[in-house]
C-alpha cells in the first residue's frame, strides 16, 4: 500500500448505507476496512468485493461496536492492515418500530446500547488511534432526519440520533485542538432493507398496505424521489476528504429537502 493512502474504517459496511458508503471510500481512494458483526461477514465479504472490482483497496474486520474490546480490536485491525488511521466512519445502528406505550425496557436499552454506546466507544476508540498518531483525521457519525424532527413509532430511535448529534458536537469541542474534525450525516428515507422494515411497521400500525407508509412520508421529500445509499455516500466522502477541513460539529441533513436545519 502507498504510504499516502489514507485508511478509512466503516462499521455496518455489510448491507445498506454502510456498504454504499464503503464503496464510496474506496473509489475515492481510501484503503477501507469494511466492519460488522461476525454473522455478516458473508455481506462484508461482498462489500470488499465490489471495492477490489472497481479497482479499489479493501479488506473485513469484525465488530460488536457495543463492546468496548471489540471496538479498540477494530482499530488496531485497520493500523495494523494500513498503517494508520485517518477516516471513521461510525454507521452501525439499528431501527425498532413501536408505539412508546408497549415498548419495553430491554428494547429500549438495546437501541442505546447500539446507536449511542455503539457510537461513543467507536468515536473514542479512533480519536485515540488519531491523537496517538500525532493528530488530524475525520471523525464520522451516522444521524437521521429524526436527530431534528422525530417520527411518530419511531420515538427511542430519534432520541438516539438526537444524542448522536451532542456527541459530535461535544467531541468536536474537545478534538479540534488535535486537528480532528467530527460531523455527523442525517439520511432521510432511503431505499434500504432497514426503510424497508420501517414501512411494513409502520403500515401495520395505521392500517395501511405495504409500501403505502413509506409513500405517506415520501410526499414531503422536495426532490420527489426517496434516496439511496449513494446519495448519502456523497455527503460522506465530502466528510472524509480535505474539502471538508474546515467544518466540524455539524449534524448535515441529506434528505431530498424534508427537513430544513
Amino acid at each position: 500500500m502507498s504510504s499516502t493512502r489514507t485508511v478509512a474504517v466503516v462499521t455496518g459496511a455489510a448491507r445498506g448505507i454502510g456498504r454504499g458508503i464503503a464503496e464510496r471510500l474506496g473509489a475515492d481512494g481510501h484503503y477501507v476496512v469494511a466492519a460488522d458483526l461476525p454473522h455478516m461477514a458473508d455481506g462484508t465479504a461482498e462489500t470488499v468485493e465490489g471495492i477490489r472490482r472497481a479497482g479499489g483497496t479493501a479488506t473485513t474486520a469484525e465488530v460488536d461496536v457495543t463492546d468496548e474490546d471489540s471496538t479498540r480490536d477494530l482499530v488496531q485491525a485497520a493500523v495494523s492492515a494500513g498503517g494508520r488511521l485517518d477516516v471513521f466512519v461510525a454507521n452501525a445502528g439499528i431501527a425498532q418500530v413501536e408505539a412508546l406505550v408497549d415498548y419495553s425496557k430491554a428494547d429500549f436499552e438495546r437501541i442505546l446500547n447500539v446507536n449511542v454506546t455503539g457510537l461513543f466507544l467507536s468515536y473514542q476508540a479512533a480519536a485515540r488511534q488519531m491523537i496517538a498518531q500525532g493528530g488530524g483525521g475525520k471523525i464520522i457519525g451516522a444521524a437521521s432526519i429524526v436527530a431534528f424532527r422525530p417520527f411518530a413509532l419511531l420515538s427511542p430511535y430519534s432520541a438516539t440520533k438526537w444524542a448522536v448529534r451532542g456527541l459530535t458536537q461535544g467531541a468536536a469541542m474537545e478534538w479540534a485542538e488535535h486537528g480532528i474534525t467530527v460531523n455527523a450525516y442525517g439520511p432521510g428515507i432511503v431505499g434500504t432493507a432497514m426503510w424497508d422494515l420501517i414501512d411494513e411497521k409502520l403500515a401495520a400500525e395505521q392500517g395501511l398496505e405495504k409500501g403505502q407508509a413509506l409513500k405517506k412520508y415520501s410526499q414531503d421529500i422536495l426532490l420527489g424521489r426517496v434516496s439511496v445509499p449513494e446519495d448519502v455516500a456523497s455527503l460522506v466522502s465530502y466528510l472524509a476528504s480535505p474539502d471538508s477541513d474546515y467544518v466540524t460539529g455539524q449534524t448535515m441533513l441529506v434528505d431530498g429537502g424534508m427537513q430544513f436545519s
